[in-house]
């Protein structure tokens, strides 16, 4: 078994003990809850930067001169970090465009609390290298591969569109990302639109051919979440956090082998895939605008259409406390 399909099974496999984390990160909620006791940053992160960060012992120190302690607990999946913030076992945690929305549709008290810059070059269609398929009007009829709900599917419809085609001109085949690998290798579907580094891993190990990335169509941004209640009280904690996950973007923005190396090592591939998925990356984080609530909500507003979600959303219910 490959790098990245142990990566990607290990992820799905964790899924299933999910109810447990979000558990075993409610035990320091109460702790921060106690009369008395120093506030607490509860971080819920998946392999990545977060966990760079955390490596570093940055943010505690940083923290440390108000009061602050921090308390890590590692998920396998956005999903499930959502999950915790709901049920209250976590403060800050890292996800792509397309959980929140679910999470929000939810009724989860959820709160943006960053956001990357745009890196539409970390999620694309590909193709075989030997496919007849040569642009993207090519992919009438075809079967296409890719997460159902996920930010690749907004992706998708944004791509066509673009291209003059309709969502329904392509045969999707919802798979998640493991299993759509191995439909990719067997020949089982002709296209599947991923995101890195499993991207970068299908071009490094399949020699897959990138038909079309999303630059010029989507932000593809990442986001960095808290809860309601956290952003109100501790806005100078969340300011702090955003601040010091910045400063490993800028980081890895100047010193991408280092990065490169420290990331592969975290993520368990090898260090050929995170080059090239840091070599096409944007780096930096900041406070989310009003801008970038508007691109979640037309994300939401794709997702309701597409009848993902049960009702239509206000992003603006998410916005951070100090919106201006």
């Amino acid at each position: 078994m490959n790098e990245l399909n142990r990566f990607s099974l290990q992820r799905r496999h964790l899924l299933a003990a999910g109810a447990a984390s979000a558990a075993a990160a409610a035990i320091p909620s109460a702790w921060a809850q106690a009369p008395g006791a120093a506030r607490v940053l509860r971080v819920g992160h998946q392999k990545g930067w977060l966990s760079i960060l955390k490596g570093r012992g940055t943010l505690e120190k940083r923290l440390a001169p108000l009061g602050v302690k921090v308390a890590w607990t590692e998920f396998n999946a956005g999903p499930v970090q959502l999950e915790a913030l709901n049920v209250g076992s976590i403060d800050f945690g890292d996800v792509g465009e397309a959980p929140p929305i679910f999470a929000q549709a939810a009724g989860a008290p959820l709160v943006y609390a960053g956001a990357t810059v745009p890196r539409p070059a970390l999620e694309a269609v590909i193709v075989p290298k030997d496919s007849s398929i040569r642009s993207v009007s090519d992919l009438k009829g075809k079967r296409v591969a890719y997460n159902k709900g996920s930010n690749v599917q907004y992706f998708l419809v944004k791509l066509l569109e673009k291209n003059g085609l309709k969502y329904g001109d392509v045969q999707s085949v919802f798979l998640a990302p493991a299993d759509a690998r191995a439909a990719f290798e067997k020949g089982a579907v002709d296209a599947w639109i991923i995101w890195d580094p499993f991207l970068a891993a299908a071009q490094k190990t399949l020699n897959a051919r990138l038909l079309a990335d999303a630059t010029g169509v989507v932000n593809n941004r990442a986001y960095y979440f808290t809860s309601r209640d956290f952003a109100t009280k501790n806005a100078d904690v969340l300011r702090i956090a955003i601040e010091e996950v910045n400063a490993i973007d800028i980081w890895a923005s100047k010193n991408k082998d280092a990065a490169a190396a420290e990331l592969s090592a975290v993520l368990g591939l090898d260090k050929s895939i995170t080059d090239l998925y840091l070599n096409r990356a944007r780096f930096g984080t900041a406070p989310v605008t009003r801008e970038i609530l508007a691109e979640q909500q037309a994300i939401a507003d794709t997702f309701f259409d597409l009848k993902l979600i049960p009702k239509k959303l206000n992003l603006l219910h998410a916005a951070p406390v100090d919106l201006l």
